[in-house]
């Protein structure tokens, strides 16, 4: 996914704020489920984190245009765990891994149905 940097994304310099990194990620997650004519919200609950490490190698500044891969890393009973790089130009500037855990609409924790680990299989896939 592609993203420019807004003059809302940087702080007085021009430099993308750290936790924007996330926001970014956030997006290219949202985006896959948009892209098949979905939302990250299914019909018997959503992901929430659980555990993200990020790692900042440059920075991203205003304009410039971003690219975000995400990768699965592993999926299990109730999670999956995804990599998500930020790219600019073909420098990567931004690493994250996060850990996405299904929950029901009450908050507790739910297995995810075959249905759901392919959609997620279909999504992130790169």
């Amino acid at each position: 996914m592609k993203i420019t940097v807004y003059y809302e994304d940087t702080d007085t310099g021009g430099v993308v704020y750290h936790s924007n990194y996330l926001n970014f990620c956030e997006r290219a997650r949202s985006e896959a489920f948009f892209k098949k004519g979905l939302t990250p919200i299914l019909p018997k609950g959503h992901f929430v984190a659980r555990k993200v490490e990020a790692e900042f190698f440059a920075s991203a500044k205003l304009g410039d245009v971003l690219k975000v891969t995400s990768e699965l890393v592993e999926m299990k009973a109730a999670s999956f765990s995804l990599k998500q790089t930020i790219y600019k130009e073909d420098v990567k500037i931004f690493e994250l891994h996060i850990l996405l855990v299904y929950i029901d609409f009450n908050a507790k924790v739910q297995r995810l149905d075959k249905e759901s680990k392919e959609l997620i299989l279909s999504l992130f896939d790169e």
